[in-house]
């Protein structure tokens, strides 16, 4: 009985030790939900000299800071402009403040539910994390991690937490834009980019007027005074210098206006001489227009008292170009043959800084003015169109911005590189599995294929790429199929949808082994911490199997009772996935507080002893994926009738006792390596082979030559 009680000892101390470990995780992170926290008190501590905080508004629905009379910034919560699902499945809001002029002025996270946050990240690091936006502008295009191109601003992300961060970054600059566009900060961004048309300088046509005015080269604005006078209609000048009955079809103005600098208008209008010098006067990207005009003066007398010509003006788009006298010139005389009398003739200089395009529509605008006091007067304007004939202009082709990529299309195109190299790691396992039967007869081969593959499993998969999969990732699956399903979730991590989606292709086809023992990046560094001890001859414990067997109910247990917190609060049953140490070793490189890195310790140096113990006796993830291997649809893991009775050699061999006594391999506790099957074809191993092989030698030694007789 000596045996049993030191076996009841080292039973009861792992017992207490994973309980003590548990516990230790448990209190400080563990027992309660982050609460929310009130935005006007972290409004408040954001801003101790404000003086005045508005109610928050409806649209958009921001609070106004301000400093005695002066607002100082917007405040707002991204949860109420964009509210975008985290890895959890809940938005992280955040409160955001933004200046006057759209620069990040604050960001702090009100509420979320996010295990990796709630944990693993410390305060101090989130704090860091959202300092990184002061200074930034709304304008910015800002970008978690490294950015190949220049037009983005990259940040540093949180180690352990890409997904999250991703996640908040999109939420926090969505919103700040949109608040910026809503409040007139920024301009709304325009669709199709037209760059501007240039005047083709060496075309001319010699013309008449009437040709000129005939295909469209000048236009010609008429007003005839019941025109002004129904404009008026309904205003306090309604009355005011209307026409007299009968004489209302008779000319108010008449207006004739093009673009003298192109060289088919401007040499025909005017004598070589004139047209030199006018373009002359012109700088680079000026432009001259000319203007005609009889009836109602289109210059009026603003521009003689105040240098400002305030009747007439051009409009494109939503530029508005008016004159001053600087940029006018009268004409005296007009060169093209058939051209009528006019009474004033004048050219305004188009300035480069109004970025006024020649190749697109614009109008004249005329603003006519009667008179309602001795100071007052009311305007109406009248406006005539002008497109310019295609063939005076080169007009580039129009720029078609990419559409912006979705949050989801940035991760995988970000994340290319690492999902073709899973993919092809993926395609060097399926290759492994069909072809087992041959690989497995070349012992050497096939362990150092296996050793090279699960360094590979940690080093990339695990450490390089984050890519272990959880119970958390089932308990938000689940949790997403009873709320409304959506794939964006699971597609923000292409690592972890891919590693999912080959797990559930595996599962299908060959139940748990394969995952848990070729690409779970944890159970890879166990397996070579093991395969490192035996090397150097470090003892080994197994445990009898009657008691090994009965542990196996203890991660099911533990799967149970995360399942049933998960029902209540997803949020608590994440943290109490803790138990899970993946989180510290792969996303959080052990750089967390000490219970999560004792754990973990623990659970690593336990396999100097023994292979697998946290798999074998205490992985929820395990315990959730072996529920379907009752489904799989290949059992190519190929016994004998001796196997169990009487052989054993393979239960003995079996480093992780997934073989019972009986021969019988428990497929929800195989991790796959193909040790058995290496055996099952070893003739120098397998005791059945070697009885078959001395049969076979002794039957050939009792075989008698036959000699012919001539």
């Amino acid at each position: 009985m000596h045996w049993f009680t030191r076996l009841n000892k080292i039973v009861k101390a792992f017992v207490f030790v994973t309980l003590l470990s548990w516990l230790a995780l448990s209190p400080a992170y563990a027992l309660f939900v982050s609460p929310a926290k009130d935005p006007f008190v972290l409004l408040n501590n954001a801003f101790p000299a404000a003086t005045h905080i508005s109610e928050k508004q409806t649209h958009p629905p921001v609070w106004e800071v301000y400093q005695q009379e002066n607002l100082v910034g917007y405040a707002f919560e991204t949860n109420d402009i964009e509210p975008i699902p985290a890895y959890s499945g809940e938005p992280v809001n955040m409160l955001v403040v933004i200046d006057p002029q759209g620069k990040y002025l604050n960001a702090q996270i009100i509420e979320h539910h996010e295990p990796i946050i709630l944990a693993g990240i410390p305060e101090s690091k989130l704090a860091a994390f959202a300092e990184q936006y002061l200074g930034l502008s709304v304008n910015d295009k800002i970008k978690v991690g490294n950015s190949k191109s220049s037009e983005y601003v990259a940040i540093d992300g949180l180690s352990g937490a890409t997904v999250t961060v991703k996640v908040m970054n999109a939420a926090l600059t969505k919103s700040a834009n949109e608040v910026a566009k809503t409040l007139g900060i920024i301009e709304a961004e325009r669709g199709v980019i037209q760059p501007p048309s240039t005047i083709i300088d060496d075309l001319f046509e010699t013309a008449t007027w009437q040709q000129l005015t005939g295909d469209g080269s000048i236009r010609r604005l008429f007003l005839n005074r019941g025109n002004v006078d129904k404009a008026f209609d309904g205003t306090e000048a309604e009355n005011v210098d209307n026409a007299p009955p009968g004489k209302e079809q008779e000319m108010f103005a008449e207006i004739y206006y093009a673009l003298a600098d192109v060289p088919t208008i401007g040499r025909n209008l005017f004598s070589e001489k004139d047209y030199d010098w006018l373009m002359s006067t012109l700088k680079p990207n000026e432009h001259m227009l000319v203007v005609l005009g009889n009836g109602y003066s289109f210059k009026g007398s603003g521009y003689v008292r105040g240098g400002i010509f305030d009747r007439i003006q051009v409009l494109q788009n939503d530029n508005e170009i008016e004159f001053r006298d600087l940029d006018h010139h009268r004409i005296t005389d007009l060169a093209i043959a058939g051209a009528p009398q006019f009474k004033e003739m004048s050219v305004f200089r188009i300035q480069t800084h109004h970025e006024f395009d020649p190749g697109a529509d614009w109008q004249l605008e005329l603003l006519v003015r009667r008179q309602t006091g001795p100071i007052d007067s009311i305007f109406s304007s009248f406006q005539a169109e002008y497109d310019i004939p295609d063939r005076y202009v080169d007009t580039p082709p129009a720029i078609y911005p990419e559409p912006e990529l979705s949050l989801v299309e940035q991760a995988w195109q970000e994340r290319n590189v690492e999902v073709y190299i899973l993919s092809a790691l993926l395609l060097v396992l399926l290759l492994v599995l069909f072809f087992q039967d041959i690989l497995v007869r070349h012992p050497k081969f096939m362990h150092n294929l296996r050793h090279a593959f699960l360094i590979v499993t940690v080093v990339f998969i695990g450490w390089s790429w984050g890519g272990q999969l959880s119970i958390v990732n089932v308990f938000t699956f689940l949790q997403a199929l009873m709320k409304d399903f959506s794939w964006d979730l699971f597609l923000l991590d292409p690592i972890i949808f891919t590693l999912w989606s080959a797990t559930a292709v595996i599962l299908l086809l060959w139940g748990r082994a394969v995952y848990c023992g070729w690409l779970c990046p944890f159970g890879a560094l166990q397996e070579l911490i093991n395969v490192a001890a035996r090397y150097l001859k470090v003892p080994q414990y197994e445990l009898p199997f009657a008691v090994h067997e009965r542990l196996w109910a203890i991660k099911y247990l533990i799967l149970l009772g995360l399942f049933g917190l998960s029902l209540d609060s997803l949020a608590l049953a994440e943290k109490f996935a803790e138990i899970e140490p993946f989180k510290t070793t792969f996303l959080l490189k052990f750089d967390r507080e000490w219970p999560f890195i004792f754990w973990a310790g623990l659970l690593l140096l336990a396999n100097l002893f023994q292979r697998k113990t946290f798999c074998r006796y205490l992985c929820p993830l395990g315990a959730a994926l072996s529920v379907s291997s009752n489904i799989r649809q290949f059992n190519w893991l190929k016994r004998r009738s001796e196997c169990g009775q009487p052989c054993k050699t393979c239960a003995k061999e079996c480093e992780i006792q997934a073989i019972h006594p009986n021969g019988q391999i428990n497929m929800r506790e195989c991790h796959y390596c193909l040790d058995c099957q290496i055996t099952y074809y070893n003739a120098d191993k397998c005791p059945p082979l070697k009885k078959l092989a001395r049969k076979k030698r002794r039957d050939s030694s009792l075989d008698i030559p036959i000699t012919e007789t001539p």
